[in-house]
């Protein structure tokens, strides 16, 4: 049997099948979740503290304080330590580049519209903490909110490593919880004695995270909602083992990842399986994501790989050039054969906390934007009302809305 099927492009059943998508959440877990936020609504820090020992096997305290973050940072080792300041470094330069700019325009004589642009003043960074640790979450998260000028950064992560703790001091952050899945998410949208109310919740999660976070989105504002992580390579140039190394990489995190080639040479196609195959580890997420949702695709022209890339609205996508970059929607694009996804999990600057499911549609991936809130200023002088005056009682008796009429007309008498 083999570790990833291949498939022949013009099978439309099986292709419709390796794009759709399944349920965000099954019923159950969906009803779980709800009860958690409930009762950490209801309760507080008591409830926290109890899902936070049942759940995360936390011992010791709820917050994680300076001493304990300062000798984390000092058990990472010189060369983790090191390659955390200079990835921030990167995600700090992105970061002042992606920020909206404040701006004032004259729309007609006497109406002036600005655009202000202000950060948020509380933020959580939610850090996983199961099978791997993730410091890289951490600085993604916190360090663009930092460049954005909020207030206040705090992070939760269930069971910070060392490592996570040193990224946690690298992207300063002002305070770290030890509490993960839906009650943490609850607590940050809802606020507890200890850990208190924040305006945004954003990083990626289990899908227990990403059911609190689709949960508390009436109350309390949220990056996206983050399902599996994806892959999509469409290539015809690129050695077959590099391809390989990108699906497995990507297949790594999680049994449900996904990760697909699509070329128009059959026989890269075949190349790529058989590199797969030989590194295939016997057991793991990586094997169980490339059996039940890994594909490589064969197709017969260009255009049909590109069109089929789109289906997938991938999370991640790999390309040769830049034609297949500006035809395929993404979360972020890799263009060459030397920019590897994994460079932009860590040491580009470009954020790796991304849209899912679908979700590059309609947004890219997080970023300093995303910690701002952009607000108008209207001003109008009394020679800017009489010129547009007319204007707006116009179409305002259009709507219906006399009142809205004579607020205008009370001013110009």
């Amino acid at each position: 049997m083999t570790a990833v099927k291949m498939f022949d492009g013009a099978d439309r059943r099986a292709i419709d099948r390796l794009v759709a998508r399944p349920l965000s959440g099954e019923a159950s877990m969906s009803d779980r979740v709800g009860r958690i936020v409930a009762d950490v609504r209801r309760r507080g820090d008591r409830a926290v503290k109890a899902y936070a020992r049942q759940l995360d096997g936390m011992t010791g305290s709820l917050e994680i304080g300076r001493e304990e973050i300062a000798a984390g940072a000092h058990a990472t080792p010189a060369p983790v330590r090191r390659a955390l300041r200079e990835a921030g470094a990167h995600i700090r330069k992105v970061a002042r580049a992606q920020l909206p700019r404040s701006w004032s325009t004259q729309v007609a004589p006497g109406v002036v519209v600005e655009q202000r642009v202000t950060p948020l003043d509380r933020v959580g960074c939610y850090v996983p903490g199961g099978r791997f640790p993730l410091p890289s979450s951490l600085l993604m998260t916190a360090v663009p909110a930092r460049i954005a000028g909020v207030r206040e950064v705090i992070a939760c992560c269930p069971k910070p490593a060392p490592v996570v703790l040193a990224a946690a001091a690298e992207a300063g952050i002002d305070r770290l919880f030890r509490v993960g899945g839906a009650h943490a998410i609850a607590a940050l949208a809802y606020g507890t004695a200890t850990i208190p109310q924040v305006d945004k919740i954003v990083g990626p999660g289990s899908r227990y995270v990403a059911e609190a976070k689709a949960l508390v989105v009436r109350d309390c504002a949220i990056d996206f909602y983050a399902g599996p992580s994806e892959i999509v390579i469409v290539s015809s140039a690129a050695p077959a083992t590099w391809i390989a190394a990108d699906m497995l990489a990507q297949a790594e995190h999680d049994p449900d990842a996904r990760a697909v080639f699509i070329t128009t040479r059959p026989t890269l196609a075949r190349a790529v399986l058989n590199a797969i195959e030989q590194r295939m580890p016997a057991t793991g997420p990586a094997r169980a994501s490339l059996a039940t949702r890994g594909a490589i695709i064969v197709v017969k022209t260009r255009d049909e790989a590109i069109a089929l890339a789109d289906r997938f609205v991938p999370e991640h996508l790999v390309c040769d050039d830049d034609e297949v970059a500006s035809r395929v929607r993404a979360g972020t694009v890799f263009v060459g054969p030397w920019s590897a996804q994994a460079a932009g999990d860590y040491g580009t600057g470009s954020n790796h906390v991304l849209p899912t499911s679908g979700a590059a549609r309609f947004r890219g991936g997080l970023s300093a934007a995303d910690f701002v809130r952009v607000s108008s200023v209207q001003r109008l002088t009394r020679t800017g009302l009489k010129r547009i005056g007319q204007t707006i009682i116009t179409l305002a008796e259009a709507e219906g809305l006399t009142a809205h009429a004579e607020s205008i007309r009370e001013r110009l008498r």
